[in-house]
């Protein structure tokens, strides 16, 4: 029998708050995350396009173009079979694996046993985080990229680990303080994160880069990972490397992919991680516990798309080119000297000189309310984002032409304030 002290109907006539005087308390993991720093402008947009304006969106790298029809229609025809609705695995169907595998043979000459080296993801963000839980814990340290899009820094933290934020827009002194800081610290990191080409900064290396990573993580010891989500997507010749195209790279560390970008499936949260295998051994332990995998019907569109749309991949890299083009372009004409980029979905802009003391937030708010353009403020992605806007190429040439025109506008007093 029950004790009775061990629980009061809350509806005892004593008329008292049964929720009175209880608080959560929420982990230090959680306290200790900074503030969302898009908060405003989001809060903005959304109040404006509530209000009726147009709105042109380039803060987020958010593909607005759809996969190819033959993909959609193999994800309907697959999710109306039964047995597509039963759980799937963590680790993701081996056939899905199996193309990972083939793609990187056939892009970048890498071996991976699909079976052991390859691990579908809920996107690279998920698998990126999840391989944090796996391998990073309380007095571990990670080297992370600066500017930092958020989730390399957060993901550690939130491992109980150490971030520590080095420069990733040189990528030869880049090189140097990776050495310069294991020199210098004990116990030295753990893992170096990477990510190439960069979100933010646009930054991108060549493989002769990652031949001095493998070298310098075999004499300090530490694990890669390679956050290659933009991989996809080079310009003007220019192909991005693959981390594990460099002999020994596999040793010493692994890659995260994705088929948001190349392939339009940013929503579907299609991602790999490839590599090591003993890295891959850890992310499957902790994926185990936390999920069951992407939805089947998806993974097996997902077979379709990287099977037959390498076609529609290259047309959707030209498509992008064409949109850089134009933006940086029409920003230099109407006076705002920005770099183009080789490759990624991103311009990496400073502000121009006359709006530089305003700082990035305020400069992003500015382009928000007087010209109804979206952008997101360098400082989002830490200290060594401050200075500049991330503009992304995800509108289609005609919303991006009056991007530009509506920036224009914004641009035109000679002196801040005017």
């Amino acid at each position: 029998m029950s004790d009775p002290t061990l629980y009061r109907d809350p509806n005892d006539g004593t008329g008292a708050d049964p929720g009175e005087g209880f608080t959560i308390e929420v982990s230090s993991r959680v306290k200790n995350l900074p503030p969302y720093l898009f908060g405003r402008i989001n809060e903005l947009k959304y109040q404006m396009r509530k209000d009726g304006a147009d709105v042109i969106d380039l803060g987020m790298g958010n593909p607005t173009d759809p996969p190819p029809d033959y993909v959609i229609d193999k994800l309907c025809e697959a999710a109306r079979e039964d047995k597509n609705h039963r759980y799937s695995v963590a680790t993701g169907v081996l056939n899905l694996r199996k193309e990972v595998a083939k793609k990187y043979e056939n892009r970048y000459g890498v071996t991976l046993d699909p079976e052991a080296e390859v691990v579908t993801t809920i996107g690279s963000k998920e698998g990126f985080s999840h391989m944090c839980l796996a391998l990073l814990g309380p007095g571990d340290t990670a080297l992370v990229p600066a500017p930092t899009f958020p989730i390399h820094s957060h993901a550690v933290n939130l491992a109980s680990a150490n971030a520590i934020a080095i420069d990733v827009r040189d990528p030869q002194r880049l090189l140097t303080e990776i050495a310069t800081t294991c020199q210098r610290l004990l116990p030295r990191p753990k893992v170096l994160v990477l990510n190439f080409p960069h979100n933010p900064s646009a930054t991108v290396v060549e493989r002769a880069f990652f031949e001095e990573v493998v070298g310098l993580a075999r004499k300090y010891k530490f694990l890669v990972i390679h956050d290659f989500a933009y991989g996809d997507i080079g310009f003007d010749g220019y192909t991005p490397p693959s981390f594990l195209s460099v002999p020994g790279a596999k040793d010493v560390g692994c890659e995260f992919t994705t088929m948001s970008k190349g392939y339009n499936m940013a929503g579907w949260r299609v991602g790999f991680a490839a590599g090591n295998r003993e890295a891959l051994r850890a992310l499957k332990t902790v994926k185990g516990y936390y999920d069951y995998g992407l939805f089947q019907a998806v993974q097996i569109a997902a077979i379709v798309a990287m099977r037959h749309g390498e076609e529609a991949r290259i047309a959707q890299v030209e498509e992008y080119q064409r949109r850089r083009d134009l933006l940086v372009d029409g920003l230099h004409r109407i006076g705002w000297e920005v770099e183009s980029p080789r490759g990624g979905m991103f311009v990496w802009a400073p502000i121009p000189e006359p709006w530089r003391a305003m700082g990035s937030i305020d400069f992003a708010m500015k382009l928000l309310k007087e010209g109804e353009v979206v952008v997101s403020p360098g400082r989002g992605f830490g200290e060594m984002g401050e200075g500049y806007l991330r503009l992304a190429l995800v509108e289609n040439e005609h919303r991006l032409r009056q991007a530009i025109r509506n920036i224009g506008r914004c641009l035109k007093p000679a002196k801040a304030g005017v």
